[in-house]
């Protein structure tokens, strides 16, 4: 059984907790992107927000004094409409530029190192590793045994059977070993339906469809704990389908 506590996971938000507002913290260079182009929308979004408000609150004041029969000369102003027409185009070609980049990169493999396959189950994962994810010093110098494979199952641990600092409905049996600063590629496919593997602090995303291959890179920055789920509703237990990915 691969199963491993890292301490220094505590460190950082790398899973979701009650009333979360912002992203987990980024472990990988393709999620560090997503946030960052996040919090640029977001800001031209509340600059959108202003603007229109501020609008609104003085097209009322127009309308008050048109009431009163004064005149402020804004009926049919071609300009006013030429500015409301292109400022909007000019914002979304604005967002486009960075979010093409980003696209990119999600979908670049750089010279993987690793290969992992991964299918998905009603309702678990199975994993199939190529080459030795680390070293055996690294995983001997954890606080737990562990009995490394290149092929296994993993499935949600009961809620009875959590230790102290684990997490409900998000850790597996086995979990997934990554080395530091590796390209890694994830290769996935499904054994029956369409779920999608999906581990938030990595910016992985990916669903595993019958009968096709897709494949997806990441290269984790730091060592943490980090979690996931089936991101497809795939049955009665779709939400019993945790990933847990461990980097060393």
């Amino acid at each position: 059984m691969l199963k491993i506590y890292n301490p220094e996971s505590s460190l950082k938000n790398d899973s979701p907790f009650q009333a979360q507002l912002l992203f987990q913290d980024a472990a990988s260079p393709v999620m560090e992107g997503l946030t960052r182009l996040h919090n640029v929308i977001m800001g031209v979004m509340v600059f959108i927000g202003y603007v229109i408000s501020d609008f609104i609150l003085v097209n009322i004041r127009f309308h008050v004094a048109s009431v009163n029969k004064r005149n402020f000369g804004v009926d049919h102003n071609t300009v006013l409409e030429v500015v409301w027409t292109f400022t909007p185009a000019l914002i979304l070609i604005f967002i486009a530029i960075p979010s093409f980049g980003l696209l990119y990169a999600i979908d670049e493999n750089i010279r993987p190192i690793i290969s992992t396959k991964v299918i998905g189950h009603q309702w678990y994962w199975s994993y199939e590793l190529a080459g030795t994810p680390v070293n055996k010093e690294n995983l001997s110098s954890l606080n737990k045994p562990i009995a490394y494979s290149d092929e296994y199952d993993a499935n949600l641990i009961n809620e009875t059977d959590l230790i102290l600092g684990e997490k409900r409905l998000l850790q597996s049996d086995n979990a997934i070993i990554l080395p530091l600063e590796t390209q890694i590629r994830f290769v996935l496919t499904s054994s029956d339906v369409i779920h999608s593997w999906a581990v938030p602090s990595l910016g992985l995303k990916l669903d595993a469809v019958p009968g096709r291959l897709s494949q997806i890179a990441t290269l984790a920055e730091r060592p943490g704990n980090f979690y996931g789920q089936c991101s497809e509703i795939c049955g009665v237990n779709h939400s019993a389908m945790p990933i847990e990915l461990i980097a060393l």
